[in-house]
Parts: structure tokens; sequence; C-alpha cells
């Protein structure tokens, strides 16, 4: 696996050191406004990846909460999962933008 990538996912790691098997490029996609990742989750994923060497990045849409991407998800950011146009689209130009070349090239690979 050459690239990983997360759209609105879960950042716990139960066993951080687990992060020295990472190989792929990881590029996440993620609401500040979350409510299903906690903050203490997003710092830790963070300092895994810094701990490891992984090549990542992180990308955070202002205004969007859990679920983002998903077009049949409510419009009421107060649920908590809220589907959010211009983070959806954002997020998709970042996944298949030039400047993640890799990332698309990758899981072209992957995904037919």
């Amino acid at each position: 696996m050459k690239a990983v990538v997360s759209f609105h996912g879960g950042l716990d790691s139960p066993n951080p050191a687990d992060g020295k098997n990472i190989k792929a490029r990881v590029l996440v996609l993620q609401g500040p406004d979350d409510p299903y990742v906690k903050a203490s989750d997003i710092v830790a994923f963070q300092n895994e990846m810094r701990a490891h060497g992984v090549d990542w990045q992180m990308t955070v849409y202002g205004g969007a909460v859990h679920s983002f991407t998903d077009v049949s998800a409510s419009s009421d950011v107060k649920t908590g999962a809220a589907y959010n146009e211009k983070a959806d689209l954002r997020s998709f130009q970042a996944f298949h933008g030039p400047t993640h070349t890799i990332f698309s090239q990758a899981l072209t690979r992957i995904i037919p």
C-alpha cells in the first residue's frame, strides 16, 4: 500500500507504537468540529506520525463536522454529522488535485 486517505475518519490509535509500521503516505481530511473525534486524538495522531517519521498531511475544513462528504447526511451541524458542500468539494479537490498526485496515482492502482 502506497497511500491512505481518511475523509472525516476516527484518528484514535490503541497502540501508538504501531505507527512505526506505517510505510504509506497518509492524507487526513477532517472537520474541526467533528464530535466523534476528540481533540486529544488529533494531537495523539499527529504526535504518532511525527514520532515515526510518517509522510503525512492533515487538512482541516472550517465549519465541517463528521460526514461532511455524505450528501444524504443532515444539513444541521448541531447533529454532529452533516453534509458540507464546500468541505466536500475541497476535500475531493485535495484528494484528486495536483498537489496530491501521489495519492491519486497510488489509489488508482487500488481502485480501478
